[in-house]
């Protein structure tokens, strides 16, 4: 079942968004014209990744300041688990995922 998120007409570059499907925190950004959907929590510790900046491919928790490439979901810096991705699905001029 597709569950759609955002218009693909309002995914401008910096784009970053939560959104909850069932239950699940995901965390929708758009970096060098990508989509990526994340789950919206930082693996070192939990903290909601939502409201961390976004610059240059790194997106950074604000509770601990660590540092993940949202093209491999890897720390930059840190040693803790990588961020964990999900596929993103297209059904007309919306972007979702199939659940």
């Amino acid at each position: 079942m597709f569950v759609a998120l955002e218009r693909l007409i309002n995914l401008d570059e910096g784009y970053k968004r939560a959104f909850d499907v069932a239950g699940r925190q995901l965390l929708l950004i758009v970096d060098q014209g990508q989509h990526l959907l994340f789950e919206n929590r930082c693996p070192h510790q939990g903290a909601p990744l939502h409201d961390g900046t976004l610059a240059g491919g790194l997106l950074r928790c604000r509770r601990h300041g660590i540092e993940f490439d949202v093209h491999s979901g890897r720390p930059r810096q840190a040693h803790c688990g990588s961020l964990i991705r999900w596929p993103v699905a297209y059904d007309g001029d919306r972007l979702g995922l199939d659940v």
